[in-house]
């Protein structure tokens, strides 16, 4: 089955969410771009294992096609690969109506969107997301980013892509530790804008075997998540209001990633952002406490660790550069019920104490699984 989800924005666009679409690349590049030559951004891994059928594709349409691999991970988001790229497009003479063609996860999607967005002042991209994470997520909503060394995203411009290819069939190529990271944005998704879709979770999680039981069922609820996206990217492009609700976990999460010096995956770090956020929340009274308990079963089931090992001090040092912060506050997205949560203005002492507490609070959901004792014993 295959699903057409059409992004409402200033420059229109849609997401395929199917199987045997990287077969299609090629038409769907010729009929929403055009062009004639296509510079294909991958990494190292997803090359090898899809770069193939996406360059006969295109070529049967009629493209120049040009690739281009960099090393898989964070550090490929950086300003040296970035004018690397930029000077391989001039050197191969794209035109401002030739393409990019994001072939990877969120990194290269990020990477490569920034490069379409600056080259020649703009030229089309499209977005083919080949992880969990960059198909319900990054390859959606026009953010493109590289990382400065004082924090990530910190230069990057919005630019949206002419369409996203979302073949599911990548998916069964991901380690499971990686195909959980995608499911933190799934689970993030659920806790602010469908209670259904959560409780959808609860009974049946979306984990790699599912991917081997029922297909039709992953890829509906890809584009179930994709379709929240489309809800909150439509409303609000450029994140003024509404968007910074897709932060949910964030501020917290990118700390900590931050403080792992990228080591640990950005799902399991917004994971635990999104539990110590929840749990903070109880304790100010803002938020019910079978909300961070829910959460963390789901997270649990999902095969996501509730808490990781890093310094409180460092992950506050490091949302301090973030760019949900301004002058001295911070955006914070905190939950009122499953399906529901506002967006919070904190002063950066409260957000400090909300830190210790939340992050303090994951530390007791994770002994408490560990020990397997009641949540009357350990939990906050």
């Amino acid at each position: 089955m295959e699903y057409a989800i059409n992004i409402d924005v200033a420059s229109p666009y849609t997401v395929y969410v199917g199987t045997f679409l990287l077969e299609e690349t090629g038409a769907i590049a010729r009929e929403s771009c055009g062009g004639a030559q296509a510079l294909v951004i991958t990494d190292s891994t997803v090359g090898p294992l899809f770069g193939q059928p996406v360059r006969q594709s295109l070529e049967t349409q009629g493209y120049t096609v040009h690739m281009e691999m960099v090393a898989p991970g964070e550090s490929s988001k950086s300003g040296a690969v970035y004018l690397d790229l930029l000077e391989k497009a001039a050197e191969l003479e794209l035109a401002r109506t030739d393409i990019v063609v994001a072939l990877g996860g969120g990194v290269v999607g990020d990477l490569a969107g920034f490069l379409a967005a600056s080259y020649m002042r703009g030229i089309p991209y499209i977005q083919v997301p080949t992880t969990l994470l960059a198909m319900v997520d990054a390859s959606i909503g026009g953010k493109t980013a590289i990382n400065l060394a004082a924090g990530k995203n910190l230069a990057g411009a919005f630019w949206q892509p002419r369409a996203v290819i979302a073949d599911v069939g990548c998916l069964a190529t991901l380690e499971d530790a990686q195909f959980a990271d995608g499911c933190a944005e799934v689970i993030k998704h659920a806790v602010i804008a469908d209670a259904e879709l959560f409780g959808e979770l609860e009974a049946t999680p979306l984990t790699p075997g599912l991917l081997k039981s029922d297909l039709a069922r992953a890829a509906y609820l890809i584009a179930r998540n994709v379709d929240i996206k489309r809800a909150v990217v439509s409303a609000d492009e450029r994140e003024t209001s509404l968007r910074k609700l897709l932060n949910f976990g964030h501020s917290i999460g990118h700390g900590i990633e931050a403080a792992s010096g990228y080591e640990l995956g950005h799902g399991r770090c917004v994971g635990v952002g999104m539990l110590a956020i929840a749990s903070a929340s109880v304790t100010a009274g803002v938020c019910p406490a079978d909300v961070p308990d829910r959460i963390a079963a789901l997270l649990r089931a999902h095969g996501l660790p509730l808490n990781v090992d890093v310094d409180t001090q460092a992950v506050y040092e490091a949302a301090l550069h973030d760019k949900k912060r301004a002058s001295d506050s911070i955006d914070l997205v905190v939950p009122r019920s499953i399906g529901a949560a506002a967006i919070s203005h904190a002063p950066l002492d409260e957000f400090k104490r909300i830190l210790e507490v939340g992050l303090a609070c994951t530390e007791a959901y994770a002994r408490e699984e560990k020990e397997t004792s009641s949540p009357e014993e350990d939990a906050c």
